[in-house]
């Protein structure tokens, strides 16, 4: 496995003003909402600095903390506002995202919801 001294795996649903996190090994699912909107009208993520605070309290929450520092796989998955595609930019911004979480390796998936199974298996072909 290519992440076996990371982190773990973790899948990251984005919503308006909400992140939905799971760590997939450890079946350990939160949500967290953003008290200040991180969503805009044009925007998923309108408000760079706020939702990149909450993502990363987030998954330090439900990673853990230790002396050697996590590296999770992020699949960082945008739910709503996508039609038409993700743009560069937008693209750009959700990896910004994951790399502030402390990233090892980070995708950006577009498409319908992932089932653990194809989650790890992204993951080790990241």
């Amino acid at each position: 496995m290519k992440f076996a001294l990371s982190g773990g795996t973790v899948y990251v649903k984005v919503s308006r003003n909400t992140f939905t996190i799971k760590h997939v090994e450890k079946n350990r699912e939160i949500i967290v909402n953003a008290e200040k909107p991180s969503t805009t009208t044009r925007l998923l993520v309108g408000q760079f600095f706020i939702a990149e605070k909450l993502l990363k309290k987030a998954i330090k929450t439900l990673c853990g903390t230790s002396l050697i520092p996590h590296s999770p796989v992020i699949i960082i998955h945008p739910v709503q506002m996508v039609e038409g595609g993700l743009s560069e930019v937008e693209e750009r911004i959700f990896k910004e995202l994951a790399a502030g979480a402390k990233a090892g390796k980070t995708i950006v998936w577009p498409g319908n919801e992932l089932s653990n199974e194809k989650v790890i298996s992204l993951a080790k072909n990241a």
